[in-house]
């Protein structure tokens, strides 16, 4: 491997495995919900083929083979990362269903059978899993592999890829069953884990960058860093009509500090032209620019 394992990575990532299993085993199966891609695939196959092809066997059947595919397209250490978290959730779900004295098999231990609250926190800690498996280099389901490698191919976007699949198991889940409570239900999980996963990758405080269109550049820019204590960046610009040089300055702020900034850079340029975005990542050194 051209990078080298990190231990750090391979304690979260063990955590992530085993956060994932109390999820699914503890909130979703007891009550027959589904979790999306692979794991609920597998949680459907295990429900309708004899007791010993258990959720353990169809993760690890199912997962390894498309990582294994996907091996060329996504590098070494992913792939490690990847299957090794999937052994771990495998082993974690196996312990708790099978081997520690909880009861799994009628209800859930902490929810009964309430299937909203078992929707709700079986996706969230779910969710918490797998953000923490893709925040730290790898993935735990193989149908997100595989949207990286076919969406493309299929003119549709990875996040269609994937809800377009989660649509059709639920589908299939719903004429097996003769039922449509549980796979709507279902859908409320695979909501509560896809947001869950946006804020455990991305951040739950995203920072806003803003870009600063003004004839008073260094103004603005010794005022806002002055007052935030930040860097600010400024650009060369031309306007696009009247052809006249501009300086763009991109200045990175939390969304308290929204409020303040626009009233800086409108005291010193009321003309200033600003658009805000939201980042999901800052990364940041000693040295002010």
């Amino acid at each position: 491997m051209k990078r080298r394992i990190n231990p750090s990575n391979i304690l979260l990532l063990t955590i992530a495995g085993m956060i994932n299993a109390f999820g699914v085993t503890v909130f979703l199966a007891p009550v027959k919900l589904y979790d999306s891609g692979i794991s609920g695939t597998s949680m459907l196959l295990s429900q309708l083929t004899p007791e010993y092809l258990s959720l353990s066997v169809f993760l690890l059947a199912l997962n390894i083979p498309l990582f294994l595919y996907s091996l060329k397209k996504q590098g070494k250490l992913f792939t490690f990362y990847s299957v090794y978290t999937i052994i771990i959730y495998s082993v974690s779900a196996w312990l708790i269903t099978d081997v520690l004295p909880i009861d799994v098999s009628m209800a859930s231990p902490l929810a009964g059978n309430d299937l909203l609250l078992c929707a709700l926190f079986g996706g969230l800690i779910s969710g918490v899993g797998s953000g923490l498996t893709i925040r730290y280099g790898g993935a735990i389901d193989g149908i997100e592999v595989m949207s990286v490698i076919f969406a493309k191919r299929l003119g549709v976007s990875v996040g269609t890829f994937v809800m377009l699949y989660n649509v059709c198991l639920y589908v299939v889940a719903g004429i097996v069953l003769k039922s449509w409570i549980l796979p709507l239900y279902s859908i409320v999980t695979y909501g509560a884990a896809l947001k869950t996963i946006d804020f455990i990758v991305e951040g739950f405080d995203r920072s806003k960058a803003v870009m600063i269109i003004t004839s008073c550049p260094d103004e603005i820019s010794d005022a806002l860093t002055t007052e935030f204590e930040s860097g600010s960046t400024i650009l060369p610009a031309k306007g696009g009509y009247s052809k006249k040089d501009k300086n763009v300055i991109y200045f990175v702020v939390n969304r308290f500090q929204i409020a303040k900034m626009k009233d800086i850079v409108h005291t010193i340029d009321p003309k200033a032209f600003m658009t805000i975005t939201e980042v999901a990542d800052v990364f940041e050194s000693n040295i002010r620019s």
